[in-house]
């Protein structure tokens, strides 16, 4: 058999990132309850963006005992980090927010919510990129500074002019 890279060596693919992390992270997210990522991962779309922006998952706390099957388990409680003025709120819908946990999942899973207040990890937004002045304005500044004698003091009114007439 002929094998196209040579000397019977086949080549190695590479794998996609999901694949490597996956495992890893499923351990890290076990300690803390978590046993399928989903809870994290989903958060946004299981309670909604305006009630992720001010609480976050923080721990599914199973009772103790043997472990039995999905149907026979007891279901676990949600630990979730608040904002503090948003305790209050997140008290009033907690049916509501183990009620869209548990349809999402498919099974009742959490059975209890348990409110810690505290700030929460927020994404970072991205940066807005600095816009540049256009080369038109840039020359027509220039123009104008012509006259001034000190080349620093003209070289900063060429860069402000040049952003002051730029039509962004």
């Amino acid at each position: 058999m002929i094998h196209p890279q040579g000397r019977g060596r086949t080549r190695q693919v590479g794998r996609p990132l999901a694949d490597l992390v996956a495992p890893a992270l499923g351990k890290t997210l076990a300690t803390r309850g978590f046993a399928a990522t989903d809870v994290l991962l989903a958060w946004p779309e299981i309670i909604g963006e305006r009630l992720a922006k001010v609480c976050e998952p923080v721990a599914l706390e199973w009772p103790r005992g043997p472990r039995m099957a999905v149907d026979d388990r007891q279901p676990a409680t949600l630990v979730i980090r608040v904002e503090g003025a948003y305790g209050l709120e997140i008290q009033h819908i907690a049916p509501l927010i183990l009620e869209r946990i548990n349809s999402h999942f498919g099974w009742r899973c959490a059975g209890k919510l348990s409110i810690r207040q505290g700030p929460i990890r927020t994404k970072a937004e991205p940066k807005p990129q600095k816009a540049l002045p256009d080369a038109d304005a840039i020359a027509k500044t220039r123009e104008l500074a012509t006259e001034i004698a000190d080349e620093k003091l003209r070289q900063a009114l060429v860069k402000l002019g040049g952003f002051v007439l730029s039509k962004q």
